[in-house]
């Protein structure tokens, strides 16, 4: 069921072409489209991944009809998110490598429609790590906001910004 998720994510948040699905505006793919292009799964497998996922990558719409990623897109959909106060601190966990990069350059949405923050250091850490040694910044999100950048909060809880300049971060470890 892994590799359905991970194959998932793929579709609904990078690549719907690799299996001649569509998405509308707002990330949605009509559930029974999905099932029909993808073999072996089900509306029953599809349900115990968006119940099971740990990182709550998924939504059904209420009627279940159609299913969206919660974010991480590199194409160009609006999954609807509202505008939101964020609190003073943030944090991004990424790869040691890129801690230079990072400190010229601030974080960049890169291929992605955001940056990608977390509520707390044991998240970001764990993000982290899925790249190589860990390396956390501290965003001061809250210096942000008062200057005039955006936030949001996806469904699952992840924080959402289109960059995060130098200035607003400190390195922690």
């Amino acid at each position: 069921m892994k590799a359905t998720s991970k194959f998932l994510s793929l579709i609904l948040r990078h690549k719907p072409q690799t299996i001649g699905l569509e998405l509308d505006e707002h990330g949605w793919a009509d559930v029974s489209e999905l099932c029909r292009r993808v073999r072996g799964l089900d509306f029953a497998t599809l349900e115990q991944i968006v119940a099971h996922d740990d990182k709550r990558r998924y939504s059904f719409s209420a009627d279940k009809r159609l299913i969206r990623a919660n974010q991480g897109h590199s194409i160009p959909v609006d999954v609807e998110l509202e505008e939101v106060k964020p609190p003073e601190v943030l944090y991004h966990g990424t790869a040691q490598r890129f801690s230079s990069s990072i400190n010229a350059q601030g974080l960049l949405k890169m291929s992605r429609l955001y940056v990608h923050l977390s509520n707390d250091v044991a998240t970001a850490e764990k993000v982290g790590r899925r790249h190589g040694q860990a390396k956390i910044f501290l965003v001061e999100s809250g210096k942000m906001f008062a200057d005039g950048y955006k936030f949001f909060r996806s469904v699952n809880g992840v924080w959402l910004t289109e960059h995060v300049p130098a200035k607003y971060l400190k390195e922690m470890f």
